[in-house]
């Protein structure tokens, strides 16, 4: 590609050197007009431009420079979607996932609104009490900035609808719905309750969804109207008004959808490259169908973590963003110093697939970091004898011997009873059905491993190193490799705004970058080249800098 066209500057002629085409793709919100200035490549960043096959006189014989590639300016908050940003009230385009047990913490979330951006409590794993304690603790904290919490599918309908119930009691109006294998009648009893149409004939829909997925068969249940199947069961229920179920069947279950790549925790450990346009290519062929008044965004999750991956994110079409992995080693994350440590020393290969705690029986597996724990080959060796057998009984003593020296550190019997006690306040149903069903008793026992060992690591337990369980997909690694050397290399210098801002400004200049190389302009590979800075200079680049 070639440009035909002339440049004359508004003001200072070009400047030449590599190093002043490197300051002026940084300084993004300007144009970069890379220019032949006597025969050397020279820029500008204002002036006016006459893209013509005509020669030079239609400026009227002033100083002028032939125009040899051009980029426009590009600021973070021009990155994705408008109407992503402007639903959710925030500035960047960028979410930050949940993580469970409480990973994704008050802080956390709070620092993301501060920063313009919007984050997810990690709900999962906590009892209702502490968590009705952290949407008290954040409705408190949060003033005006946008945040939302998550629901995640366990197969357990009583637990899920009290979470639900909870959310409504609290007005919570967002939440993040990941892992689920179909949709539940909690779910849309969340976000059908309270709709209604204004005089207009506009449907208002209060509380909004942002579901997470790596399938295509659930993402469109999620990106189409609630089945009439389902309505009528939240009818008959009388949980929802026949009014309010006519209405439902204008709107997607979802507000906006994020596509699940290869990530930390549950994980089918897609490609993003591959994923990512066919669940814009399913949104696209749902919206003309159903005619929504609103189209839903669809964002990329997994492998967001270096400037790269976030401009190919947007590059290939992704409405917004949605960072994980890389947010557990954050300064305001809920885990332990310990694991931040872990997760910096981490490299893309260190990370393993793992049995899942809450889908365990089937085969459902998490990917969790390798390097430092046991914990992948324990909890494997746990499936594998769950699998095996059909009670506690039948296993064999040498394995059980096994399974309380090198794995429970303690005695079954022992475990039980811990078991028995989370489990009565936990979801006391579950104790019901395990108490006349020696399988479902031994899969409790299991799973109350898997639970534990996620604490563990949260709760920095010495003892229990080895059995860390710690969320991890390869991005933690990737983004590792790019920090290496700078100051964001040392986990105490990982404040999320710090990060965030990073990433999105980063991905700007290799987008501006690859636009000039694209145009014709061939550059050094350390010219455009982003290493990490901090905040207070890229606020600098991204304001002061733009007048």
């Amino acid at each position: 590609m070639s440009f035909n066209g002339y440049l004359k500057p508004s003001q200072n002629p070009p400047e030449t050197g590599m190093q002043a085409i490197h300051q002026a793709i940084c300084n993004v919100t300007k144009p970069v007009f890379i220019v032949d200035a006597d025969g050397a490549p020279g820029v500008c960043q204002d002036g006016n431009v006459i893209f013509s096959d005509c020669d030079n006189k239609d400026f009227n014989d002033s100083v002028h420079y032939t125009l040899l590639s051009y980029t426009p300016p590009l600021s973070p908050e021009n990155l994705g979607h408008p109407e992503f940003k402007n639903r959710y009230n925030i500035k960047y385009p960028y979410v930050a996932g949940a993580m469970a047990h409480g990973i994704s913490s008050v802080e956390l979330v709070k620092a993301a609104g501060n920063a313009g951006m919007i984050g997810f409590f990690g709900s999962a794993g906590l009892s209702l009490p502490d968590l009705e304690k952290a949407i008290v603790r954040l409705k408190s904290e949060a003033g005006n900035i946008p945040y939302g919490f998550n629901l995640v599918f366990t197969g357990a309908p009583e637990q899920e609808m009290a979470i639900v119930n909870l959310y409504l009691k609290h007005d919570i109006q967002l939440i993040s719905a990941a892992g689920y294998l179909r949709l539940t009648i909690p779910l849309l009893y969340y976000r059908i309750k309270g709709i209604y149409q204004e005089s207009d004939g506009t449907i208002i829909c209060p509380n909004k969804i942002i579901a997470k997925t790596s399938r295509l068969e659930i993402a469109k249940q999620f990106l189409s109207p609630p089945t009439d199947k389902m309505l009528k069961q939240l009818v008959d229920k009388k949980m929802i008004s026949k009014q309010e179920a006519i209405l439902a069947k204008n709107i997607p279950v979802s507000a906006d959808l994020t596509a699940e790549a290869d990530s930390g925790g549950h994980t089918d450990n897609r490609a993003a490259i591959s994923l990512l346009p066919s669940m814009i290519d399913l949104r696209d062929d749902l919206f003309k169908t159903f005619k929504y008044s609103t189209m839903p965004c669809i964002g990329l999750g997994g492998g967001i973590s270096t400037p790269r991956s976030v401009a190919a994110a947007f590059t290939m079409g992704a409405d917004y963003v949605l960072s994980g992995s890389i947010n557990q080693s954050c300064t305001e994350s809920g885990t332990s110093g310990t694991v931040k440590q872990m997760l910096a020393n981490a490299l893309q290969t260190d990370v393993i697939m793992a049995p899942s705690g809450n889908m365990f029986e089937r085969g459902i597996k998490v990917q969790v970091l390798k390097r430092g724990s046991m914990f992948a080959q324990r909890s494997s060796r746990l499936y594998d004898i769950y699998t095996r057998f059909d009670s506690i009984e039948q296993i064999p003593d040498s394995i059980k011997n096994e399974i309380e020296n090198k794995i429970f550190q303690n005695s079954i019997e022992s475990e039980w009873q811990m078991t028995r006690d989370f489990f009565a306040t936990y979801d006391p149903a579950q104790l019901e059905t395990a108490e006349n069903n020696p399988k479902r008793k031994m899969l409790l026992l299991f799973r109350s491993y898997l639970g534990k060992s996620s604490k563990w690591a949260i709760n920095d337990d010495p003892a229990r190193i080895k059995d860390f369980q710690i969320w991890c997909g390869p991005s933690m690694g990737a983004f590792n490799e790019w920090v290496k050397g700078s100051f964001l290399e040392n986990p105490d210098n990982r404040q999320f705004a710090t990060v965030a801002m990073n990433l999105l400004f980063g991905a700007c200049i290799v987008i501006r970058r690859q636009m000039i190389v694209q145009g014709g302009s061939p550059l050094l590979n350390h010219i455009g080249k982003y290493n990490p800075l901090p905040l207070a200079e890229i606020q600098t680049y991204i304001t002061h800098m733009s007048g």
